[in-house]
C-alpha cells in the first residue's frame, strides 16, 4: 500500500513539474509580448514592470487557472491569458507590498525590489500599470469569445483584488503591527490577503468553462483550503526557511510582533493543520476523476515547497 501511495505521489510530482514548466514558459512569453519597451519616456516604467514580472516566481496562480480549466476542457491559450492577468495582479500587489510605506522589503524573488532597483515613484506606477493591464487582458476577445464570460472574469478579479479581498487583507496586515489578533482574525486576514486571489484563480478556470456558480462550490472549497494551507506553510517557512531559497527576507513577522499561524498555534500544530487542510481540499475534488490530478498535486505542493 505504501509503495502504491509513493508511486502515486511520484506521478503527481512529475505531472506538476511538467505543467508548471509549461506555464512558467508561457507566462514569461506573454509578459515579453505585452511589455515590449517603447522608445519614449515611458521606457523606465516598462523596464520596472519587466523587472518585477518576468523570470520570477512559482506562477502558482496561473497554474491553478490551467488546472481548473483542464477539468472543463478549456483551451489552454485562454487559461494562459487569464493566468497572465492574475499574475499581473499578483505582481502589482508584491510591488506595492514591498514599498517603504508597507512592508519595506529590499529583496523579492531573489533580486532587488522594484523601488530599490528603480525608485519609489516608478514602483508605484509599475504596480498601478500591472493592475490596469490585468483587466485589459481579461477584456481582450482573445481571452474568450463570450463577452459574458469576460465580464464575469473582470467582476470576480475586481472583487478578489479590492477591499473585500487582497487590498482589505493588506490593510488588516498593517493593523496587525499594532493590534493583538486572535486565530479567527488572522485566518480572515489571510483569506483576504492571500486566499482571495488563489480562489479567483481556481474559479476562473470554471468561469472559462461556462460552469454556473452553483456548480463551482467544490472548487471554491478546494481553493479556500489550499489558500490557508499555503499561508500556514509560508508562516512555517518564515521561521524555519532558508532566505536564499525563499528569495526574500524571512523572520519579519516575528520581528514586527505580528500574530501568525505559527505564533498562535505552534510549529507542530500549524504543520498538522496545513496537512489537514490539504487532505480536506483533495476530498472536495472527489466528484472529479483523473482530470483533477493536477489540482491534487498542487494541493500537496503548497505545503511541501521550500520557497
Amino acid at each position: 500500500m505504501a509503495a502504491s501511495v509513493d508511486g502515486d505521489r511520484g506521478g503527481s510530482a512529475h505531472l506538476l513539474d511538467t505543467a508548471q514548466a509549461e506555464v512558467v514558459v508561457g507566462i514569461d512569453r506573454l509578459f515579453e509580448q505585452h511589455l515590449t519597451v517603447p522608445a519614449d519616456p515611458r521606457e523606465r516604467l516598462y523596464q520596472a514592470m519587466r523587472h518585477a514580472a518576468i523570470a520570477g516566481g512559482k506562477r502558482l496562480r496561473p497554474l491553478l487557472v490551467r488546472a481548473a480549466g483542464d477539468l472543463f476542457h478549456v483551451d489552454r491559450s485562454s487559461s494562459l491569458q487569464v493566468g497572465a492577468a492574475v499574475e499581473a495582479m499578483h505582481v502589482y500587489s508584491l510591488i506595492h507590498d514591498d514599498l517603504p510605506c508597507m512592508d519595506d522589503d529590499d529583496i523579492r524573488r531573489g533580486k532587488p525590489t522594484v523601488h530599490r532597483a528603480f525608485d519609489e515613484a516608478t514602483a508605484v506606477l509599475a504596480g498601478d500599470s500591472l493592475h490596469a493591464l490585468a483587466f485589459e487582458w481579461l477584456c481582450d476577445p482573445a481571452t474568450h469569445g463570450d463577452p459574458f464570460v469576460r465580464g464575469e472574469l473582470v467582476l470576480e478579479l475586481a472583487r478578489a483584488a479590492g477591499p473585500a479581498g487582497m487590498a482589505g487583507g493588506q490593510m488588516m496586515d498593517l493593523a496587525a503591527e499594532t493590534s493583538h489578533f486572535d486565530l479567527p482574525t488572522v485566518t480572515r486576514l489571510q483569506q483576504l490577503k492571500t486566499g482571495a486571489l488563489i480562489a479567483f484563480s481556481v474559479e476562473a478556470g470554471a468561469i472559462l468553462g461556462r460552469i454556473p456558480a452553483e456548480g463551482r462550490r467544490p472548487l471554491r472549497a478546494y481553493a479556500r483550503d489550499i489558500g490557508l494551507a499555503f499561508q500556514i506553510a509560508d508562516d512555517i517557512m518564515d521561521v524555519e526557511g532558508d532566505e536564499a531559497l525563499a528569495g526574500k527576507a524571512l523572520h519579519k513577522d516575528d520581528a514586527a510582533g505580528k500574530a501568525t499561524f505559527v505564533t498562535l498555534m505552534g510549529i507542530e500544530r500549524a504543520r498538522e493543520q496545513a496537512t489537514m487542510l490539504v487532505d480536506q481540499a483533495i476530498a472536495h475534488l472527489a466528484g472529479f476523476g483523473e482530470e483533477a490530478a493536477l489540482l491534487r498535486a498542487i494541493a500537496y505542493y503548497v505545503v511541501e515547497r521550500d520557497r
